[in-house]
């Protein structure tokens, strides 16, 4: 059973279930295949958290439903992967487009940008790459209210 909503997105909709765990619910596959490929290569590499920011654990999929099962994580946190690529595999924007996201990025983060940097270098070193970046997926633990 389902208690409250989490959180919502592009991508889906995010509920407290029963067992204390968070369902995602995706509106597309694209991204729930996405989401669910990185949440299994965390979970093969053990990882629990990237630079001191905890990750959700994967819990179970529903391929036919488009739902991701995971536990429910406290700030510091990292979240959403439904616009995360593997391997390289996501989109290649033009230099003049990558500034311009950088220099919106940083500006969302202020004075936390060399952490929220190192969030983003963890899971590049895991080979995920995070195209989703903004105070709302990387949440740190003086922020308040939901992710």
């Amino acid at each position: 059973m389902l208690h409250h909503r989490l959180g919502y997105g592009k991508d889906g909709t995010v509920w407290e279930s029963d067992r204390d765990t968070a369902i995602k619910v995706f509106r597309t596959p694209e991204p729930f295949e996405r989401e669910r490929a990185v949440y299994e290569r965390l979970r093969e590499r053990g990882v629990m958290s990237v630079a001191g920011f905890s990750i959700p654990q994967l819990v179970r999929v529903d391929e036919r439903l488009m739902v991701v099962e995971m536990t429910i994580v406290t700030r510091p946190f990292v979240l959403d992967f439904g616009s995360a690529y593997l391997d390289g595999s996501g989109p290649e924007f033009p230099e003049e487009i990558m500034a311009e996201w950088l220099a919106d990025t940083r500006e969302k983060f202020g004075a936390r940008w060399g952490r929220a940097v190192s969030v983003l270098r963890g899971l590049e070193r895991l080979g995920i790459q995070l195209t989703d970046v903004h105070p709302g997926n990387i949440g740190f633990a003086d922020d308040g209210g939901d992710a």
